[in-house]
């Protein structure tokens, strides 16, 4: 029998109650365990009233003769009122029909409502009805989700895979002219680094979500991360007359996996300096703020609009999609930073003012325990730093994304 079955089942018992005192005086022992005023009625009545669920049992006429809290919640009872549409169905089940799958989703979410909601009518002793109601939200929205991602991988995919089989045709009726196959040539290497960067990006941010085990964590020096981080990124500065700036050695350390940990720092990196306009800086700063290094990258770029700041770790999100095309993003950058954080025990967090530029900090846990050097870790500044380093506010999508 499905949960529903038993609920229903739990209900009957409610209102009928015949059964209750059979059941309660078989042994005395099992009287002595149970205070002598409660009845396996008033139980399964507990059990309706606590339920996850919203439940609501209907008579011959249509009116509610019984609903817990959450009925209420979900909106499927209204000033003691059932939805109409679960009064339909429950004609429908007192017509034959055993059970009547019906959506009662409100036409129009307000505050904290539920987005979605399914119910399931069926028929109990008496001519009675339950009906049994449940937010389905956040499976609705996963599974949106789930389409928007496959529809924006398709898309980001058959970019850089149509340009490949364009420029190679052009190769072909290029090939007696040496410079214009070498031209095509470099464009083909182009895209097709794109396309790389895009599928290994995929699988990381695939692993990160839990498609497989992370490796084990182990003690990881900030200053190294930070020290990779800005190796790896210190090609792009240069090319956009970026310098970066950074903050003394902290001696700090973390549990993580370092490879991740630079992964994530240099996706905050690259980001600041492709949004940023040549020759303004961008800064790298580390301190300890209540058990986590913060590891904070500030740049004087272009800003990101408050409407827009919840939406930037989407996958495949970008506040200036023209200016993405130019730099080559591939939207998942920082998705891919949000996991990493989350997959560590930690967050990123965002300040930032459209023309003044942004604040992404990286947040993990500090091991406090751990030595460097020979000595304990107690590095713990106050304020702001050299950096110019600014409060961030904790600003985190539920899905994952690139500027």
């Amino acid at each position: 029998m499905t949960a529903a079955g038993w609920l229903a089942l739990s209900i009957g018992f409610v209102l009928i109650g015949g059964g209750a005192f059979v059941l309660g005086r078989r042994t005395a022992r099992a009287q002595a365990r149970r205070p002598a005023d409660l009845t396996v009625a008033d139980l399964m009545g507990q059990i309706v009233q606590s339920s996850h669920d919203g439940i609501a049992v209907l008579n011959v006429f249509g009116d509610v003769v019984l609903h817990n809290p959450r009925a209420e919640e979900l909106g499927v009872v209204r000033n003691n009122r059932v939805d109409e549409r679960a009064r339909r169905a429950a004609e429908i089940v007192r017509g034959g029909r055993p059970v009547v799958q019906v959506d009662l989703s409100p036409l129009e979410v307000k505050g904290r409502q539920p987005e979605a909601v399914h119910a399931e009518v069926r028929m109990l002793a008496h001519d009675f009805t339950v009906v049994d109601a449940s937010d389905e939200s956040e499976s609705v929205r996963l599974e949106a989700t789930r389409r928007d991602f496959v529809a924006n991988v398709s898309h980001e995919l058959k970019t850089p895979v149509g340009a490949l089989a364009l420029l190679a045709e052009a190769v072909l009726d290029a090939a007696d002219d040496t410079e214009e196959v070498r031209r095509f040539s470099a464009k083909i290497m182009q895209e097709a680094t794109r396309l790389g960067r895009l599928v290994t990006e995929l699988i990381a941010l695939s692993r990160l979500q839990g498609a497989e085990k992370l490796p084990e964590l182990n003690t990881v020096e900030v200053d190294v991360v930070v020290s990779e981080a800005l190796g790896r990124s210190r090609l792009a500065a240069e090319s956009a007359d970026i310098t970066i700036a950074t903050d003394p050695e902290s001696g700090l350390l973390v549990e993580g996996d370092r490879t991740l940990l630079v992964t994530a720092l240099s996706n905050l990196l690259d980001n600041a300096v492709a949004y940023s306009p040549p020759g303004s800086p961008v800064s790298v700063s580390r301190r300890v703020v209540d058990g986590f290094v913060e590891i904070a990258v500030t740049d004087r770029g272009i800003g990101i609009a408050e409407d827009q700041q919840q939406r930037v770790f989407e996958r495949f999100y970008r506040v200036d999609k023209a200016r993405s095309r130019v730099t080559g993003g591939t939207g998942l950058g920082l998705a891919i930073v949000k996991h990493v954080a989350a997959n560590h025990g930690g967050e990123v967090r965002l300040w930032s003012l459209p023309g003044t530029g942004s604040t992404f900090t990286l947040r993990i846990p500090v091991r406090e325990d751990a030595q460097v050097g020979g000595g304990i870790t107690t590095y713990v500044p106050s304020g702001t730093n050299g950096s110019g380093v600014r409060p961030a506010t904790p600003v985190v999508a539920d899905h994952g994304g690139d500027l």
